[in-house]
């Protein structure tokens, strides 16, 4: 009985680091920004709804567990990552890769067969953009890292409407530069608070190479770009008072969140809290925006 018990807990602890692999958390907010897309673009049957959503998460899960394997040696030294499967000691790298792997192959062929190819190719191309440009290259070599490879969190949109469509136009390149815009002051919110961690792995983030002054600068610009570009689609028809409401309260509460942390003293405990608030928010931010699209397109 005790080698049963022994083994159902390491095949509990090994399913419990799979799913960890994947970032669940992540990947529920990428979920959002591709299912609501397609409640946009028109009336998909539910069994899409459902391969989209399976492929999409088995897409940026693969994305992820490779990124893990790519980032495994920065991930031993700071502490907010070094609990993950491969610093730990729990999962062999080329476990991981193998693991990551055929997540990403897995989603490209169940969205090519089930949904179309542009779906795929899509989907495919937000992982290689994610693994490649992002985590490869730009991560460790530019404090411009997270605005050029954070377009890689923008590919759901497409990926959702795409899947409906059968096409990408331009009302889908306008979600994909909605979430482009969002990117920044939401994970410069983040490294702010995180520059130890940051430094001590050398990756060249924002605060550590402009400074805090300019980071702070640069997130507010980004928000001001970004609620114009949330409220712009009501004046050309594409949605209606409803979706401008929640576009304007939401970008507004976001707002005041990057200039109460531009205007705080960094030594102050309140401006740590700030800019945590900041963070957590501008994820249920996006979340909702997207949201509001859908209900503002069934009311009307």
């Amino acid at each position: 009985m005790t080698g049963i018990a022994v083994t159902d807990e390491r095949a509990r602890s090994l399913t419990s680091d799979l799913v960890a692999l994947t970032k669940p958390r992540i990947i529920s907010l990428l979920l959002v920004t591709t299912v609501a897309p397609m409640f946009v673009a028109g009336t998909p049957s539910w069994w899409t709804v459902l391969i989209v959503t399976v492929g999409g998460y088995l897409m940026a899960g693969g994305a992820n567990a490779v990124n893990m394997y790519l980032d495994r040696d920065i991930d031993d030294v700071m502490s907010r990552t070094r609990l993950r499967p491969i610093p730990s000691g729990r999962m062999a790298p080329q476990a991981v890769l193998a693991f990551g792997v055929l997540l990403a192959t897995t989603a490209t062929w169940l969205l090519a067969q089930f949904v179309n190819v542009l779906t795929a190719g899509l989907a495919l191309a937000g992982f290689y953009f994610y693994v490649f440009i992002y985590t490869r290259w730009l991560k460790r070599s530019s404090p411009s890292n997270i605005v050029i490879g954070g377009a890689a969190g923008a590919f759901p949109p497409l990926v959702g409407w795409a899947a409906v469509t059968g096409r990408v136009d331009l009302a889908a390149l306008y979600l994909f530069l909605i979430v482009f815009y969002w990117t920044p002051p939401h994970f410069w919110a983040l490294a702010l608070l995180k520059q130890k961690d940051y430094g001590r792995a050398g990756i060249p983030m924002a605060p550590l190479v402009w400074g805090e002054r300019e980071t702070m600068n640069q997130m507010l610009w980004y928000t001001i770009v970004l609620l114009a570009l949330t409220v712009l689609p009501v004046a050309f028809g594409a949605f209606g008072w409803v979706y401008l409401a929640s576009a304007v309260v939401l970008g507004g509460l976001l707002l005041r969140g990057v200039l109460q942390v531009r205007s705080l003293d960094r030594q102050q405990e309140i401006w740590t809290k700030a800019a945590w608030w900041t963070y957590k928010y501008s994820l249920l931010y996006l979340a909702l925006l997207f949201v509001a699209m859908v209900v503002d397109r069934a009311v009307r």
